[in-house]
């Protein structure tokens, strides 16, 4: 089928190679060349110039390029339209999820659709805020669920649930015997922080700025995980979400103090990001409806106000 074929010519652009193209779609190498002569015969024209070292896009191949991927929604609309009649939830589900809910959230939530409904194929892009905003402007994502900021024309922002964000350090750090802290008992810290763009990295920021806190100095890591494991192994102090955390703090590798200033909640809110003009997926109205009632069930900070009186 041409569709197939068109979803093999864009993952061979994105993947930079037919090799890994099929690895990624499970193919053999040569079904892969095959749907790139079909899409060929169909347009009578050259798409892709090949080398032993890379591949390039002819013209005619950059037009279909940047038309592929409108082609594919429509194509995918018109199915989900149809199997909307018929009472049948299908089609495919794109979501890119930032850090903390992709790697926290997302996996335990999508178990239960997976379940419900078996005949959707979810595919999901873990990045930064800043990365799901890009992919939703691109038309690359049905919706993302992010920690940060978006402040974008065109995307719609909708809160779903909140995030108790904590101070964490090693056991062994020298504030560790203390019960709670100050501002300045955090000044000329050294600090692990996440990259920028990250929702973790602004929050993070925004909160050292308000305390007034100078650092010492600090390291940067791209993940969550990377924030953990150096704040576990003493390198420096972090402000991340409780539920990254939350088996090293009942093991003990790391400890949570609350700190000591009236003016800051240290909690943030989650978002649904999508496009404005509505998709008419009945797989996502299905996947929305869900996702409102997660705070109802998932763990959310519940003992923030308790934890952080002054």
């Amino acid at each position: 089928m041409l569709i197939e074929s068109l979803k093999v010519f864009i993952t061979v652009i994105e993947q930079k190679g037919f090799s890994r193209a099929a690895d990624e779609l499970f193919l053999s190498q040569p079904s892969v060349s095959l749907h790139i002569r079909n899409l060929e015969n169909e347009f009578g024209t050259k798409l892709i110039h090949r080398s032993p070292k890379h591949l390039e896009l002819t013209t005619s191949g950059r037009i279909l390029y940047d038309r592929a991927q409108e082609m594919l929604i429509l194509y995918e609309d018109a199915r989900e339209k149809i199997n909307d009649m018929r009472h049948v939830v299908t089609g495919t589900l794109k979501i890119g999820a930032s850090f903390t809910i992709g790697e926290y959230i997302l996996p335990r939530f999508l178990a239960e659709v997976a379940s419900e409904y078996p005949n959707v194929d979810v595919q999901v892009t873990i990045a930064n805020t800043e990365e799901i905003s890009q992919a939703l402007r691109q038309n690359q994502l049905n919706i993302g669920l992010v920690e940060g900021t978006i402040n974008e024309t065109g995307l719609e922002v909708e809160p779903f649930m909140q995030d108790e964000m904590i101070l964490i350090l090693a056991n062994t750090h020298p504030l560790a015997g203390l019960t709670k802290v100050t501002p300045a008992d955090l000044q000329d810290q050294v600090w692990i922080l996440r990259e920028s763009g990250s929702g973790t990295r602004a929050f993070s920021e925004q909160t050292i700025l308000e305390l007034g806190i100078q650092m010492k100095r600090s390291f940067v890591f791209s993940s969550s995980e990377g924030v953990k494991e150096a704040v576990i192994h003493g390198l420096g102090i972090a402000i991340i979400s409780r539920l990254v955390v939350r088996k090293e703090l009942v093991s003990g590798e790391l400890i949570s103090l609350p700190i000591r200033a009236r003016q800051k909640h240290f909690v943030r809110q989650l978002s649904i990001v999508h496009r404005k003009e509505p998709s008419g997926s009945k797989a996502l109205e299905e996947f929305l409806k869900k996702l409102r009632v997660l705070e109802k069930r998932f763990y959310v900070a519940s003992s923030l106000r308790n934890s952080m009186n002054s």
